[in-house]
């Protein structure tokens, strides 16, 4: 990784007796995240993030495994002696307490003199733009700004590690928005640990340096946005993260990092094969193919293909051309259904007996320039690596 290490979790486990059942929240994960990385532990309810964040927190103790923070194992370490601090969904200011009170409280309870906590919690509201704001209570601020206080209150108390649990959840679009810019800023400057926990995939693959993306108690994958975007490990963070087309089919052959895949009699195609199929695949398995829906390009049969430069070439010539390439795979389909939607335009396609893609063509000048109408056949191709063969 290269930097040192914050956070590390050791094959943490956490159990909860609900209802006269055992539930496993956590269930052996083990992490590492760096000094300095904005770090995203992104799932749906349930998962176990909130759990894992919790537990980082001292909020929850583990039932087995070790927590250590750099480099001091956790155990029995309670939350207000670990060099950490979260910040909540529902920010949980007190009402009564003007802005400055409120981000002076943390360090007052800790001893620290009136004047030194007053002069650094006024720092605090510097760096988060509010120091206007000193003096009003939290109900004459915008949610926004109330979310900036919690920060504040947070980063007071110079943490190694800030904590953030949902913490946008309670804003609009809008403002959600602008504060996943202002937060991922805000980290860069102070240089300080972030771990961020959401639902939300396009949240976590705007902010986070990394993700671990999680699923019943599991880390399912760790890796940039980009890579878990591109390369998903499993079906789930493929469905999970993005919009993807899946197919089912068997692995006919296979040859280094490429297989051979079959959907139907007459339909077969070149895929990646991902980490694990390329290790545990076998000929004949039955498998699925990710594929993204802006990975795919149509152009319709019969009529001429055109290109950025003004010329064109008829369909069978640009079908010939494309075949030359080993890379490409092109199968021959029907338009069920064609959305427009501003800056693209969305196609349903049918591929083989019973096959269907959602295609994602982006919409360049004129509509009229590329637009496929409802029954009308189209060849359907890709470059072979955009497509991947998942065995889970």
């Amino acid at each position: 990784m290269g930097r040192p290490i914050d956070v590390e979790l050791k094959n943490i486990t956490k159990e909860f007796v609900a209802r006269g059942h055992l539930v496993r929240a956590v269930d052996r994960v083990s992490l590492q995240i760096a000094d300095g990385e904005f770090f995203a532990l992104l799932g749906p309810s349930g998962c176990g993030k909130t759990t894992t964040l919790r537990l980082i927190a001292g909020f929850e103790q583990p039932t087995s495994g070790e927590i250590l923070i750099r480099g001091q194992a956790m155990q029995n370490v309670p939350p207000f002696h670990r060099p950490v601090n979260t910040v909540f969904q529902d920010y949980a200011l007190f009402p009564h307490m003007s802005v400055l009170q409120n981000v002076t409280f943390g360090l007052e309870m800790e001893g620290v003199s009136g004047a030194e906590a007053r002069k650094r919690a006024l720092e605090a509201l510097e760096m988060v733009r509010l120091p206007q704001a000193a003096e009003r209570k939290p109900r004459q601020l915008s949610g926004g700004q109330q979310q900036r206080v919690a920060l504040a209150r947070a980063l007071v108390k110079k943490p190694a590690v800030l904590l953030l649990d949902e913490p946008l959840g309670a804003l609009d679009l809008k403002l959600r928005k602008e504060m996943q810019t202002e937060l991922k800023t805000m980290q860069r400057q102070l240089g300080i640990t972030f771990i961020f926990v959401t639902h939300d995939q396009e949240e976590a693959m705007t902010m986070a340096d990394r993700i671990a993306v999680m699923d019943g108690g599991h880390v399912l994958q760790v890796g940039t946005p980009e890579e878990v975007y591109e390369s998903p490990a499993t079906r789930f963070v493929a469905d999970f993260i993005g919009e993807t087309n899946f197919l089912s089919g068997t692995l006919e052959s296979r040859q280094d990092s490429r297989g051979c895949v079959r959907i139907d009699a007459e339909t077969t195609f070149n895929a990646l094969l991902g980490e694990e199929a390329a290790h545990e695949g076998r000929m004949g398995q039955e498998i699925t193919v990710a594929l993204r829906p802006e990975k795919l390009n149509l152009f319709a049969v019969d009529s001429k293909v055109k290109f950025p430069d003004g010329t064109s070439d008829s369909a069978q010539e640009y079908k010939t051309a494309l075949l030359k390439d080993a890379d490409i795979n092109l199968v021959e389909g029907e338009v069920l259904e064609t959305v427009y939607i501003g800056t693209d335009t969305r196609y349903t396609v049918r591929i083989g007996k019973d096959a269907r893609l959602v295609v994602r063509m982006q919409n360049f000048g004129l509509r009229s320039d590329v637009y496929f109408e409802r029954g009308q056949r189209v060849y359907v191709f890709w470059d072979y690596e955009a497509s991947q063969v998942l065995l889970h």
